[in-house]
């Protein structure tokens, strides 16, 4: 697991944080969606009121070249998109960079929305159509095919980055998230929830993308109108609250706390790279994920399916994530601390600090304040030490065994391993062992936490509203990600591929509910950054190409073509 951890955080801090004072991977993604906004005259709003009318099928055709409807490809796309990234993903921008993040997801989706356009509409350009009529499409197709056979090695890039990918943002993050609920709300251990998942999982995407589009077409509906009840009967009973939310991300994105950032120097730079972050993550524009499954709808029109696919950061970023950040934010949880209980076997969760060591709000603890030694606990409460859990202490801090406080030794070696032995000197396992107390929460505990509170004027079941959410969030998220990374390693090693990749898919589910939350989501980040790279650079040279099919397609005489939201075919 260290050796893990140490390849992830090395990769993450070129990816997202270098240069510390404005990471590239940032300019380049707000600076792709700022010149395709330009170069495509705001089409993201010019022509929004078309893309309703394609959605709404006047304009599909069942003779159409292609495997699902307009609908079905939105739908597939918004599965992956409408994840845990709308729930724990938001929860996770505000406890690190504060309210403010949700400002700059907010930018991230307003820009990412003209370069989703831009790559699904060359992806459905450059698709390729197999004899038995199976549809591949995506950053690889459209790099190799349209920049020209030099650029290959550029379109393996994309392609050996969008199979990790696969695994981390689009695979262990929802298990993790799915099982981190359940331990939470329920109590259920997280290898039987990684089991579960990993099945039902297997048992959707062995069909294919048609059986991940029709599954995809009824759950995304569903799932999306349960979740948004929710938050705005929240904002409802605290709707006085509101304002005052709006205010503070408005203020935070350009003004952070104090306490945002810590050492790293620039508290604005943390929230922007936070907000960033998770925008990228919710709604994956610029990223190339979406253009696969979009390159598998039936129509002979690339900018028509290029305009549907632009709906997606609407509904995904503007709608969904600004509803869990208002929630999170009005009703205040994201400052505040939970009584929990926790078991203490993960130091990459809890770690053991001296007295009055320092801890920042990016989750970093220098060397010098760990703890290192030998500490006595006498009735649970542990001597000389104290310790820490999403970047900040836990309050109240006891040490339980068998529901009883915790008497004995505990030794911390440097690798931060913690060894228990009771009053008698047996040694008694850390997975034994549970750490009670006060606890800043994180991920989708603190998104529960916040519809809890939210919902108690009329009822104490707000959090499972949240549990629920997660679970169906993350299945549509792990089974449209799977067909990413199974058109993805055909393109890298044939067909013959893609059966033990969608069985080592289902593995990895497993063990990403396992894991720890900061491996889980640094691998999850760091694939998404490398994924994204090679697609960003595709699009801003082929942006021309994309520029001339939309003026083609918006010039045509033909009435069909008409640009209004009654059009018909």
């Amino acid at each position: 697991m260290d050796a893990v951890k140490n390849v992830i955080d090395f990769v993450y801090e070129y990816v997202w944080e270098f240069p510390k004072a404005l990471p590239y991977f940032v300019v380049l993604l707000l600076g792709t969606g700022i010149f395709l906004t330009i170069r495509m005259r705001f089409i993201q709003v010019r022509k929004l009121n078309h893309s309703i009318a394609v959605i709404a099928g006047f304009y599909d055709n069942p003779e159409d070249t292609g495997e699902i409807n307009h609908f079905q490809a939105l739908s597939a796309a918004l599965s992956a998109t409408i994840g845990i990234g709308n729930i724990a993903g938001v929860a996770t921008a505000i406890h690190y960079g504060g309210p403010g993040a949700l400002f700059w997801m907010w930018i991230t989706a307003i820009f990412g929305t003209t370069s989703k356009f831009v790559e699904c509409t060359l992806s459905m350009h450059y698709r390729q159509v197999h004899p038995d009529g199976v549809v591949s499409g995506g950053p690889m197709y459209y790099i190799e095919k349209g920049l020209g056979s030099k650029w290959k090695l550029l379109a393996i890039m994309f392609a050996v980055c969008a199979v990790i990918s696969s695994f981390g943002s689009g695979n262990s993050v929802q298990a993790f998230t799915v099982a981190d609920s359940f331990r939470s709300d329920f109590g259920i251990p997280t290898w039987i929830t990684g089991s579960v998942m990993a099945v039902l999982i297997g048992l959707v995407i062995i069909g294919g993308i048609k059986r991940i589009g029709m599954v995809a077409s009824r759950l995304v509906p569903f799932m999306s109108a349960i979740y948004f009840i929710g938050a705005v009967t929240v904002l409802l009973i605290h709707a006085r609250l509101v304002p005052e939310a709006f205010s503070s991300i408005i203020h935070d994105a350009f003004h952070p706390r104090a306490e945002v950032g810590g050492f790293l120097g620039s508290t604005f730079i943390f929230t922007l790279v936070w907000g960033v972050k998770r925008g990228i993550f919710s709604n994956e524009a610029g990223q190339g994920s979406a253009p696969i499954a979009h390159a598998a709808a039936k129509t002979q029109e690339p900018v028509r399916e290029g305009i549907v696919a632009m709906l997606g950061p609407y509904i995904d970023t503007l709608l969904i994530c600004t509803l869990t950040g208002l929630v999170i934010v009005t009703v205040g949880v994201w400052k505040d601390k939970k009584i929990d209980t926790i078991p203490f076997t993960n130091k990459e969760e809890i770690s053991v600090l001296k007295t009055g060591g320092r801890i920042y709000k990016n989750g970093e603890i220098l060397d010098e304040d760990l703890f290192v030694g030998s500490f006595a606990v006498i009735d649970g409460k542990a001597k000389h030490v104290i310790f820490s859990k999403n970047s900040s202490t836990v309050d109240d801090a006891m040490l339980m065994y068998d529901d009883k406080p915790f008497s004995g030794l505990a030794t911390v070696d440097e690798e931060e391993e913690v060894l228990f032995r009771d009053s008698e000197g047996t040694e008694v396992p850390g997975s034994e062992i549970q750490l009670r107390g006060a606890f800043l929460q994180n991920g989708s505990p603190l998104t529960a936490w916040a519809f809890k509170r939210g919902l108690s004027p009329i009822g104490s079941w707000g959090n499972y509203i949240v549990t629920i959410a997660v679970f169906l969030f993350a299945i549509s998220t792990a089974i449209s990600w799977s067909y990413y990374g199974d058109r993805s390693i055909e393109y890298l090693l044939g067909s013959r591929a893609i059966l033990p990749y969608r069985v080592i898919f289902c593995i990895v589910h497993f063990l990403g509910a396992i894991f720890s939350l900061e491996i889980v989501w640094g691998f999850g980040d760091t694939a998404l950054g490398l994924m994204a790279i090679p697609n960003l650079i595709a699009i801003i040279v082929l942006s021309g190409v994309t520029r001339k099919l939309t003026l083609d397609y918006f010039t045509r005489s033909h009435k069909r073509y008409k640009d209004s939201l009654f059009g018909k075919r």
